[in-house]
This record gives structure tokens, sequence and C-alpha cells, in this order.
């Protein structure tokens, strides 16, 4: 721990080092891991409880009355109505752990008075350590990082989730990766939302979406992104997305192209938007499925309003 760092994240790098120590040992054998079924393709482990034990352990002995909000245990333990909350994903990615595909992390946040001011995202399996104290910046392994500087869409890599519960909407979800991938580099789907965003903040890819998402699997993520010059929102462009459970994050320049793209499929979005993707759904083929190539050029190309729109008053990164 670094005597730098705001000694609220230093705890948090306590907990989330713990927890990825319990992790590494279980990934041994995964094999022997008990596994339990919380829905449909929705996994818990005796992993997920004993690193969520831990962090909450370690956070609490440092911060009695603090509250708590854990994936696996709620607001079971800590104070219930603390102005301060560790938002905590003991392992986002439990799916990937399971089957020994190594994209996994640790996702603690603090939220004070419902914003988020610490972040901390650890990839247990890199030993890569992703944190952010918002007005400091974000960092990776002490390094500064920022998001991409890409500002034409055809020539970034999105990430994204795939909806796998019980009544998810697969058939949008089909309309909505179509309309990415044919305008974008590649779409890719590594499972765990809280390090997919902590990779855009590192511009490692350039932008990201999800829906379905809860407040443990983007608190963290979400200032990490903001605090590298990005922008997180839902998919309208809307700031106040944590409990939305609809998530957009990107550069600012590929934030709003994706908005453009994406906030017909959103549920904020107008009456038009909403029947010109039921039309497309009913037809079984994605909206605007053939885009001629020169309109797809001009969103590419078009000035700096998209993003500035975002960022002046959509998703400004100080109200994430």
């Amino acid at each position: 721990m670094s005597s730098n760092l705001h000694p609220m994240l230093n705890v948090a790098i306590k907990a989330a080092r713990a927890a990825g120590a319990i992790i590494n040992r279980a990934a041994l054998d995964v094999e022997a891991v008990r596994i339990s079924q919380k829905q449909i393709n929705d996994f818990v482990t005796e992993v997920d409880q004993a690193s969520e034990q831990v962090i909450i352990e370690t956070l609490l002995g440092a911060y009695p009355g603090h509250g708590i909000l854990a994936e696996e245990s709620g607001s079971e333990h800590g104070a219930k109505h603390s102005d301060f909350r560790w938002i905590i994903d003991p392992l986002d990615g439990t799916t990937n752990f399971i089957h020994g595909f190594p994209v996994y992390c640790v996702s603690i946040a603090l939220a004070v008075k419902g914003r988020v001011e610490h972040a901390v995202v650890y990839d247990p399996t890199r030993n890569d350590l992703f944190t952010a104290t918002r007005g400091r910046g974000a960092f990776l392994n002490d390094r500064r990082i920022r998001v991409s500087k890409r500002t034409r869409l055809g020539e970034c890599l999105i990430s994204t989730g795939f909806p796998f519960r019980p009544g998810d909407n697969f058939k949008a979800y089909m309309l909505m990766m179509g309309d990415v991938m044919q305008r974008t580099a590649g779409l890719r789907r590594p499972g765990a939302a809280a390090l997919d965003l902590a990779y855009v903040a590192a511009g490692y890819t350039d932008g990201f979406f999800e829906t379905g998402l809860s407040i443990w699997d983007v608190a963290a993520g979400s200032l990490l992104v903001t605090e590298a010059g990005g922008l997180v929102g839902n998919f309208t462009g809307e700031a106040d997305f944590m409990e939305q459970r609809e998530c957009l994050a990107g550069s600012p320049r590929i934030y709003g192209q994706l908005v453009g793209l994406l906030g017909k499929y959103s549920k904020f979005a107008g009456a038009g938007d909403k029947a010109a993707v039921r039309q497309a759904l009913d037809a079984d083929t994605p909206a605007d499925a053939e885009p001629q190539q020169q309109e797809a050029n001009a969103d590419e190309t078009a000035p700096a309003d998209a993003g500035d729109c975002a960022e002046g008053g959509k998703a400004d990164a100080t109200n994430s």
C-alpha cells in the first residue's frame, strides 16, 4: 500500500488483495470448488462467499461505522444508515472462474452520500490493480491511465456482455450487436463488467455497453472511466445510470457516437425510437441494418458536438 493514497483507498486495496489471494488459491483446483445456482446461468461459489467475507471484515475492521452493499449478502453487514457505503462484487466473472477462464476480478467502491469517491478493481490472475480516487485520476499498478484517443468508431474495439438470465431480451440485444459490429473494428464479450470498464479506462478498449447490470458491477469501474477522462451513463447518455441496469462507457468522442447508435434501445428512449425498434424486432432484422457507407463515415468523422453533447449535459464525468 502507498502512503500517497487516501487511507480509505488503501484499506480497499488491502481488502481486494486479500480476496484475490483466496481466489488464486481456489483457482489452482477449481474442480473442487462448491458451486450453487442462484438462477439459470447465474452461479455463486464458496469462493465468492469467502472473498466477500474477507473484504467485509477488512473494511469494517478499519471503518466499523460504514455501510456495506455486497452482491451475496446485500446490506446484512455494516451500519444501515451511514453516509459511507462500500459497494462490493467479491468475484465478478464467476462463470468464467468456475470454467477456469482467466477473466474475473474483485470490485470495491466507496460511495459517500451516494457518490462514488474511491474505486478498486483487482484482477488476481494478472495481478493488475486498477485504482481511482475522485479528482486524483485513475491508475493501473501505480501508472496513470487514460481512455483511448481514437475518434473514428470504425477503428474501435468495443466490449459488451450478453443476456443470460430468464426474461432477458435476447432479440433486442442481437439488434444492438448487429448495429455495433458492422460499424466497429470488433466486438468482445470478456464476461466481467467491472474489468470491462477498467479496460475502457486503460484504453485497451474504446467503449463498453451492457444491460442488466447491478450497482456492484459498475460502481468501481465507472469511477475508473471518468477519472481516466471518459464518460459513463445509460444508453441515452444520462449520467444517473448506476441503478438503471444499463451502462454505456467510452472516451468522449466514441461515447457520443455510441449514444447515437444505442440510444434507441434504451428503456428511456423516445416513443419514436421505441417504435422503430419494435418494428425491427417484428421484422427480425437489425434496425438500420444496411447503413449507407457515407452515413457511417459521416458519423465517425462528425465534429466534436456528439462528444461535447455527452460531456455538456448528459454524462458529465463529475456526476457519475
